[in-house]
C-alpha cells in the first residue's frame, strides 16, 4: 500500500498541485492536550474513542471542488477507508494569516 501512496504522491507532485504529504504513524502514538481553567493535561492516546483514525494527509492547491474531488478519486485510500475532501480556511502566509 505504501507504495501505491508513493506512486499517488508523484502524480501529485507531477501534476505541480502537492504542497504536502504527510503518512501519520498509528493512532496509538498519539498525545492529546487539553488546556482548561489554566491548566494543562497531557493524555497518551488518541482524545477520541472512534473506530475511524486519520492516516495521512494530502494538502493540494487545485482551482475548485471537481478537480480535488477528482484527485480523491485517485487516492489509494479510497479502496478501503474513507477520504474527506476539505478545503481550506485561511493559511498562515510570510507570519499571517489570509
Amino acid at each position: 500500500m505504501q507504495e501505491a501512496f508513493g506512486v499517488y504522491g508523484k502524480a501529485l507532485e507531477s501534476a505541480g498541485v502537492l504542497v504536502a504529504g504527510e503518512i501519520l504513524q498509528p493512532v496509538a502514538s498519539s498525545t492529546t492536550i487539553t488546556l482548561r481553567n489554566g491548566s494543562v493535561q497531557v493524555q497518551d492516546g488518541p482524545f477520541a474513542d472512534t473506530k475511524e483514525a486519520l492516516a495521512g494527509v494530502f494538502v493540494i492547491d487545485v482551482p475548485d471542488l471537481d478537480a480535488a474531488l477528482a484527485w480523491a478519486e485517485k487516492c489509494p485510500g479510497a479502496q478501503y477507508g474513507v477520504i474527506e475532501v476539505r478545503p481550506v480556511a485561511i493559511s498562515l502566509i510570510d507570519g499571517a494569516w489570509r
